[in-house]
């Protein structure tokens, strides 16, 4: 998997590695971290791209994100792929939660998923946020899931 630095900087290292070593980083200049893991996706054509994104918010003194993307050609309903989003998402959570747990910092899982009924990702809405609290995770959604509605959407190309 592929992950970047907002300036394009490639993450040389697995990912689990470049957050441990950012947290470590972070934490030594006695900086207090949050982590808010969100995913993203524009259909193009035939093609449908996802960006997840890990922010990194450093308390009182911004943030910065890593960045994957991934195009597929499959073809989703727009209640399939926020649910593949929310999935998306999950799957970094999961991977890094042992990380956020060690090393005290607070995490949520982010859904572009609209609390507003007259939208259409509101379908998807119910299911996701199972999801992800089933999954021991805390949750956010429109309109204060910045992690997916602003950052991931911004770096999907």
């Amino acid at each position: 998997m592929y992950w970047r630095k907002f300036n394009g900087e490639a993450i040389n290292l697995p990912i689990k590695e470049a957050v441990a070593k950012t947290i470590i980083q972070e934490t030594e200049k006695g900086i207090k971290l949050k982590v808010c893991i969100g995913t993203d996706s524009q259909v193009k054509g035939v093609d449908t791209e996802f960006a997840t994104v890990i922010v990194f918010l450093r308390e009182h003194n911004g943030g910065f994100m890593f960045i994957h993307n991934e195009k597929t050609k499959q073809k989703y309903h727009i209640k399939e792929r926020m649910l593949v989003e929310v999935a998306k998402s999950i799957e970094i959570a999961y991977e890094l939660c042992d990380l956020f747990i060690e090393y005290n910092v607070e995490m949520e899982v982010h859904a572009d998923i609209n609390t507003n009924p007259h939208f259409k990702s509101n379908d998807a809405l119910k299911e996701a946020m199972g999801y992800i609290l089933g999954m021991g995770f805390a949750f956010k959604a429109k309109p204060e899931a910045f992690a997916s509605s602003c950052c991931a959407d911004k770096v999907c190309n």
